[in-house]
């Protein structure tokens, strides 16, 4: 009896184990999948990186432009170079294909929220922008660091925009606080219309906003000035040349520009003013003042020489500029319309004046004359100031240029898919009494043979101009466009006189005469 009982206990203690075995081999059931989930804080298009509490947005655009008759590959006006002669060289028309990818991040902390943004461009361009001149470009071996991207499977990435905002403060590369939320854009595509600031492509800074409530704000910053707030400081030791281009003789950057807003932002449009300091300095009163001659190596006009640093430097001064804007949303003409102007005055930071989303352009154009002169000529030199130093009987001071300028568009739906623009221009550059004689005195004398009666000079200019877009979105995001472009020189300079310009152009006879030009763009593009 003792042996059956054991035998039954011994059998059920081992299919209890067997049974606890069996348990621990079930299976666990899963963790939840964290699925992505939609982050609705700071509007449509966010989600929430999967683990954590930061949301983000990606997004950007795809375009494609074909210009006529450009001086590049966005609606440049045909102004200067090849094109602004009109010569065997100019492309008929550039093309451009560009993506671009924006990422945005923000975080809610006790802080305020903790804001990234960057936007990278993946851009391929015509080979040359709008010339196949031997001395920019050449088909089998490209010469020019941005021309080498630009070749068979090319292109090039650029970062438009990468900064982080916390508490009101922005680090990085963003637009400058003395822009207008529109920039260069108050309702065109191309990004050369002038008459005011545009950093729409973002300069390396540091600035503090501040909101008063009531859509009312202040911002001051401190902006890395190098590419994107000068143009040339001269030293006329080294004349205009035959076309008008200067050297440029500005010193290395000893300051930022110092820039601040006040803005009133409202259900009915927007009231800007923005003010800007700007440090110009010169390098040296003896620079090199020698051309390199065609297919040789050496010194460019402007280099500094032995000579350089016992030689002196004028003082550095400041410069500045002052710009209204005014934004009207709403108007009677129809749901969505608006009007933007803006209004800029400048001493000395010309660059606020006569800006395009890169560089500022002098201008250098040919066409026909009327007087049995060759061809004429219309020419304006764009720069922060000019210097002739007291050896080469100067007063060795840097003059400031004054440049004043406004702009501005009406846009108009005609309905949801069709929409236009009429936007324009008027943009002036002056010199002063003593940058004016220097100038022309050293102009005249290295550069001017065989002038008329009535020849004069005077390096003062105006720039006009005026556009019109008609845009047609037949889809959400998608939209094509096209638009027409007139620019106007208004150059000073009268009479005839024989010069020597940039080849292919030959010495000879030119009338000095007022310039114009047309360009004409398409568009397609597609955001996401």
């Amino acid at each position: 009896m003792k042996m059956v009982k054991s035998l039954i206990l011994g059998s059920a203690a081992g299919l209890l184990a067997m049974s606890g075995a069996q348990a621990a081999d079930l299976p666990v059931k899963a963790k939840a999948v964290e699925y992505v989930r939609i982050c609705s804080l700071y509007g449509a298009g966010f989600f929430y990186i999967p683990g954590t509490d930061t949301c983000i947005k990606l997004g950007g655009y795809l375009r494609v432009d074909t210009s006529f008759n450009s001086g590049g590959t966005q609606d440049a006006p045909a102004w200067s170079g090849d094109p602004g002669q009109g010569n065997r060289y100019r492309d008929y028309f550039a093309t451009r294909a560009r993506l671009a990818l924006t990422v945005d991040t923000r975080t809610a902390t006790e802080y305020g929220v903790v804001r990234t943004f960057g936007q990278g461009d993946f851009t391929m361009d015509t080979l040359g922008g709008a010339t196949f001149n031997p001395s920019t470009i050449n088909a089998t071996s490209p010469v020019g660091s941005s021309n080498l991207l630009f070749s068979a499977g090319g292109g090039y990435v650029a970062v438009e925009m990468g900064f982080i905002q916390f508490a009101g403060f922005t680090f990085g590369r963003s637009a400058s606080a003395f822009a207008t939320p529109w920039h260069g854009y108050p309702g065109n595509n191309t990004s050369s219309l002038l008459g005011g600031h545009d950093s729409v492509t973002g300069t390396n800074n540091i600035q503090y906003t501040a909101q008063f409530g009531n859509g009312v704000s202040g911002t001051i910053g401190l902006d890395e000035p190098t590419v994107y707030n000068r143009t040339t400081v001269a030293n006329l030791t080294i004349p205009l040349s035959a076309t008008g281009g200067l050297a440029n003789a500005y010193a290395g950057v000893h300051a930022p520009d110092v820039v601040g807003n006040i803005r009133i932002d409202q259900a009915w449009g927007l009231f800007q003013i923005s003010g800007i300091a700007h440090e110009v300095n010169a390098s040296y009163n003896v620079l090199n003042t020698t051309a390199v001659p065609a297919g040789a190596t050496g010194l460019a006009p402007g280099a500094s020489t032995a000579l350089s640093e016992i030689s002196g430097h004028p003082d550095t001064k400041w410069g500045g500029a002052v710009m209204a804007a005014l934004q009207i949303k709403n108007i009677p003409t129809g749901p969505g319309d608006d009007f933007k102007i803006d209004a800029t005055w400048a001493k000395g930071d010309t660059k606020e004046v006569i800006s395009t989303s890169g560089g500022s352009p002098s201008f250098t154009m040919f066409s026909g004359s009327g007087v049995g002169a060759y061809q004429s000529i219309g020419f304006g030199a764009t720069t922060d100031a000019v210097y002739l130093p007291a050896f080469a009987g100067g007063d060795g001071n840097l003059h400031l240029t004054t440049a004043y300028g406004v702009r501005g568009a009406f846009n108009h739906n005609w309905d949801p898919y069709w929409s236009s623009s009429l936007f324009g221009s008027y943009s002036s550059v002056r010199y002063d009494g003593t940058a004016k004689l220097n100038m022309c005195t050293t102009f005249t004398a290295a550069r001017v043979t065989n002038p008329s009666a009535n020849y004069s000079c005077d390096p003062d200019f105006n720039v006009a101009m005026l556009g019109f877009v008609t845009r047609w979105t037949p889809v959400k995001n998608l939209t094509f466009s096209a638009e027409v472009l007139w620019t106007a020189l208004d150059q000073k300079f009268t009479g005839t006189a024989t010069l020597a310009p940039t080849a292919p152009k030959p010495i000879a006879t030119y009338e000095f005469k007022d310039q114009n030009t047309v360009t004409f763009n398409v568009r397609a593009q597609r955001n996401f």
